[in-house]
């Protein structure tokens, strides 16, 4: 492998990551600031699932399997390499 390979990529994820957390915490504080109903990503994540319409309709419950089906597999593939 070529060594400077896992640099640029490194960088390049890097750079991504700064830019959706920069990006995040500017519209999110713009939210906070002007405090006015739906603003924050909290308040449309939860309108999106119908969280309004109670925990047990579809949208919280997908959520909820997906985030677990993402951390089965997120922390075995990081902490231990597999899948």
């Amino acid at each position: 492998m070529d060594p400077d390979y896992r640099s640029r990529w490194s960088w390049i994820w890097t750079a991504w990551l700064i830019a959706v957390a920069v990006s995040f915490a500017v519209l999110e504080g713009i939210g906070l600031i002007n405090r006015k109903p739906g603003d924050t990503l909290s308040e449309n994540t939860r309108h999106w699932l119908g969280v309004d319409r109670g925990w047990k309709s579809a949208g919280p419950i997908g959520f909820i399997v997906a985030l677990v089906a993402f951390v089965v597999w997120f922390v075995p593939h990081i902490v231990w390499e597999v899948w």
